[in-house]
């Protein structure tokens, strides 16, 4: 597949829908279905496509900006909470963000999960 900014847009659809599954799924499941323990938030940070580090000024760092994925502080290229799962568990946050970053993973990109306690 070529990489294009329309194709970075379905592959960021494709990772939050997975990333909504995975989460729905730990919360019923792992939580049964209560919001409860510890709160927080979690992202999945892009920082490569196919061994070449992404920056915002090269060609894929504009496509991503294009397609709507933003820069951090530190300007890694990152999705804040992938899953939009309503709840606060940064447990059930983090599933979701992994299984986005799997999908990211699939098509090229080195990325990863992150999360922290609020």
């Amino acid at each position: 597949m070529a990489l294009t900014v329309e194709a970075i847009k379905q592959i960021k659809v494709e990772a939050c829908a997975a990333a909504y599954e995975a989460a729905d799924k730990f919360f019923k499941e792992e939580l049964n279905g209560v919001d409860q323990l510890s709160c927080g938030f979690a992202w999945v940070s892009i920082r490569e496509y196919n061994g070449t580090r992404l920056t915002g000024n090269i060609r894929e760092g504009r496509m991503l900006k294009a397609a709507g994925i933003s820069q951090n502080w530190s300007r890694t290229f990152e999705i804040w909470n992938p899953s939009g799962y309503p709840c606060q568990n940064v447990d059930t946050l983090e599933v979701g963000a992994r299984a986005a970053a799997e999908v990211f993973e699939s098509y090229g990109f080195k990325a990863s999960a992150g999360s922290r306690l609020d």
